[in-house]
């Protein structure tokens, strides 16, 4: 074919808003030798029938970040390209019912003040002010974003689309790519019409990812963890009364969303659109007898409005006005939901030179945000904001057929629905189980998926209420209260014992493995028979992960990190993997109990042939109860402790001897209140890329004389000084502990965020780990901190732990 490209630095394959935002991004960093593939007109998939709502709220630090710039770029999109828009921004009114979702709005609110975005909570008294049609008598308040509006799906792509090809970018339409394979290190991206080799491939195909993700599966790819819902909106017609008022004060009337029943209903010219996602909702494609179509272009599902029928009843009633239109057209097309409901934005897991830049449940909103990410990824190697959120990593091989169809439909389902800390949703339970899973539930465990993996999160006693309904609150009193204090005291005074499935757990192997290895970290990899924390950072020196790490010899290095890392840090260990050298993954194969408090030593004792004077961080291969297993002298409880390493074959009958010998079990809130309480740092909250390594207050872990991903950076920043420190805050809390991301204030100004939070229970007081404005991050100075809406004073701590600063109970 005459003018066909045959190379291409990256080829896109799918033409719907995100992946022709990704073009544009792409082209506008300069990268214009790029290509798009669409299989028939730009926006055949979810992206022509998208209602076209462009709301900022979440309450994802990375999710608002994405969306709020989609704003921004939307705004001036048409005149930068010279293409005309239909974009209106109204703002929107999110109802509450409840205090509990007044408090939500609030935490959103300081959030969105953060990222400069002007959102209000408003009194029952005030909604009608930007709502006159509204009923309001039950209600206890609202949130109003008035950066909030709609846009025509069809246009925000032609626009994109126009400006990607004018600055030199190609779209191939009705060209369906048909496969890939790999050749010299370059992908060979196939179609009916030729064949182009690319160095990158990138997977937008929106309902058709998973298809398309079959292709990468012989070169380390797995199946994209996807299903599709049906959703269903309509379209009024005109409304007199709502003619009349918008021509009065000249504007749309905000779209409205009562998030509590779960429906948004927006102004279309002078009628209505009603959006409802309903509990009773419906999955598509996933039955033998409703196979997944070969081409659903431009198509749409019958109409199927009787489980629609209870919101359309409460939207009218809230609405009254509603109730006088007719209804005069019912959209009911498919949309793509990833287990989570977020989109699958990132490296693809295992692939080289291959991303994902699918399943976006709502992509219209999202895709100006996606398509500066995706770029990002590919251009620069690194994302401004942490994206763990949107990852394509942070599923791994627990995500079967059922699992996704089974949280796809509770996510629709529950669209709007607020996610309580210590609420865990139901569905597709169990699908990694500790050896001794039967014991924990027995005793009380209350359970919370760790990367597929069931952990107890508290030990429940007969009489606690463990109702779905004791779960919904953002406070801490609970039943859950009294038992973790329990939990933290019996680990203070005495020993407690925690299962912890699923640790992931990378072997790399073969000539050149430990030179590998500490060339990709900046700290310094532990002696034979030793363990440490090594800090991985990027080229900008930013934190990219955490692991510990057990050198055996020049050809052997063993790193243990987070259960959900298992694939990001698998990724982090290919960079620049050498020749002959592997990487192997046992994270299923072994158990791993935390037995940590003062009689720790007494306990195990009796039980293992171990040297239990051997000091913190020491390594042994010993006999626990005659069975081999790793001792490993650290807690990161704060506490003399161990972890004992067995064989999954051997936990039952280790664990039962913990017992057997006075261990009490404890969870993972515990857990989180314990390592809180020394400082220790979280994954993905304290330890993220949104921070450097001196940010993150990691000085002591770098080893300037050796080289490493991101010295030169923070070099730089060493000369120059940091903006943030890391600091560790008590906080005058009131009910509830500080939140991820709650926003920090000083004399009226923000001046940073923290990163974790929970009641110590060793030392009696809420405490927060926060990033604050480093000249502020001074001993004894006074913040607040706005913990849902509050803002609760809060005193910066001295360096170092709170509970046993000098870590005489650690290495007694």
């Amino acid at each position: 074919m005459a003018g066909f490209p045959t190379t291409a630095r990256v080829v896109i394959i799918g033409g719907g808003a995100v992946g022709v935002s990704a073009l544009y991004h792409l082209a506008r960093a300069g990268w214009t030798d790029c290509v798009l593939l669409e299989k028939n007109e730009l926006t055949a998939g979810s992206t022509w029938h998208a209602a076209g709502n462009v709301p900022t709220f979440s309450t994802s630090w990375s999710l608002m970040n994405m969306q709020r710039y989609s704003t921004e770029l939307y705004r001036g999109l048409g005149q930068a390209v010279g293409y005309p828009m239909n974009y209106h921004v109204t703002g929107s009114v999110r109802l509450a019912h409840s205090k509990e979702r007044m408090q939500e709005f609030a935490r959103a609110k300081g959030m969105g003040q953060y990222q400069g975005m002007d959102i209000q909570v408003l009194s029952p008294s005030e909604i009608r002010d930007k709502y006159p049609f509204l009923e309001t008598h039950d209600l206890t308040g609202a949130l109003y974003d008035p950066a909030d509006g709609d846009i025509d799906p069809a246009q925000l792509t032609q626009a994109l689309a126009k400006g990607a090809r004018e600055l030199g970018a190609t779209i191939l339409r009705f060209t369906p790519a048909t496969g890939v394979s790999r050749e010299g290190g370059e992908w060979i991206v196939h179609t009916e019409k030729g064949s182009i080799r690319a160095e990158i491939v990138v997977n937008a195909a929106g309902y058709y990812a998973q298809k398309v993700g079959e292709w990468f599966r012989p070169f380390g790819g797995r199946t994209v963890p996807m299903m599709v819902m049906s959703h269903q909106y309509l379209l009024f017609e005109e409304v007199d009364e709502v003619k009349a008022w918008s021509q009065k004060v000249g504007h749309k009337l905000p779209l409205l969303r009562d998030v509590d029943t779960s429906y948004y209903l927006r102004q279309e010219k002078y009628g209505f659109n009603l959006g409802p996602y309903e509990r009773n909702c419906r999955a598509h494609w996933v039955r033998p007898d409703d196979p997944f179509p070969e081409d659903f272009s431009f198509q749409l599902f019958p109409d199927d409005l009787d489980r629609l029928e209870p919101y359309i009843e409460d939207a009218m009633a809230r609405v009254p006005l509603l109730a006088s239109a007719g209804v005069s057209k019912v959209i009911n097309g498919p949309i793509p939901y990833a287990p989570d409901g977020n989109p699958l934005l990132g490296p693809m897991p295992g692939v080289p030179n291959a991303f994902e830049a699918c399943v976006f449940t709502f992509g219209i909103a999202q895709a100006g945000g996606a398509g500066k990410v995706l770029a990002e990824w590919v251009t620069e190697g690194a994302t401004e904001w942490d994206m763990w959120s949107c990852d394509p990593r942070r599923f791994t091989g627990y995500t079967d057929r059922e699992y996704c169809v089974q949280k796809g439909m509770e996510v629709y389902g529950h669209e709007y629905a607020m996610h309580f800390p210590m609420a865990r949703w139901p569905a597709a339970p169990d699908r990694r189980l500790s050896p001794v899973h039967d014991r924990i539930r027995a005793q009380g465990g209350q359970m919370a998926p760790y990367n597929g993996w069931e952990r107890a999160e508290w030990f429940a006693r007969p009489g606690d209420d463990t109702s779905w309904e004791a779960t919904q609150t953002w406070t801490r009193a609970g039943p859950w209260e009294q038992r973790i204090r329990e939990e933290c005291e019996a680990v203070r005074d005495g020993v407690g014992v925690l299962d912890l499935p699923g640790f992931t757990r990378l072997l790399v192997k073969g000539p050149g493995a430990r030179a590998h290895v500490d060339g990709l970290t900046a700290s310094r990899l532990p002696a034979p028979g030793r363990i440490g924390l090594v800090y991985f950072p990027d080229a900008r020196g930013r934190i990219l992960t955490e692991m510990t790490a057990m050198v055996h010899s020049d050809e052997a290095v063993g790193l243990i990190t987070a259960a959900v890392a298992q694939w990001h840090d698998a990724d982090v260990l290919r960079q620049g993997l050498p020749k002959g050298v592997t990487i192997e993954d046992h994270s299923g194969e072994v158990s791993c109990f935390i037995v940590t408090g003062p009689k720790s030593r007494d306990l195990l004792a009796p039980l293992t042939d171990a040297d239990l004077a051997m000091p913190w961080l020491s390594v042994q291969e010993v006999r626990v109860i005659g069975r081999p297993a790793a001792l490993v002298r650290v807690s990161f409880a704060g506490e003399l402790g161990w972890e004992i390493h067995a064989a999954n074959a051997d936990a039952s009958a280790i664990y039962d001897a913990l017992l057997a010998g006075g261990a009490k079990p404890f969870g993972m809130r515990a857990l989180n209140a314990l390592r809180i309480e020394k400082g220790y740092r979280a994954w993905k909250g304290d330890l993220s890329t949104d921070y450097s390594l001196l940010e993150g207050g990691l000085d002591r872990f770098i080893r300037w004389e050796k080289e490493f991903p991101g010295k030169a950076a923070l070099l730089a920043e060493k000369q120059r000084g940091v903006r943030k420190r890391f600091v560790t805050l008590v906080v005058d809390a009131g009910e509830a502990d500080a939140p991820y991301m709650s926003t920090l204030w000083h004399e009226g100004r923000i001046v940073g965020e923290t990163t974790s939070g929970a009641w110590g229970y060793r030392v009696g007081a809420s405490l927060a780990l926060g990033m604050l404005r480093a000249d502020l991050a001074v001993p004894g100075t006074a913040v607040e901190v706005e913990i849902y809406g509050e803002r609760r004073a809060a005193v910066v701590q001295a360096d170092g732990p709170l509970w046993d600063p000098q870590n005489e109970r650690l290495r007694a």
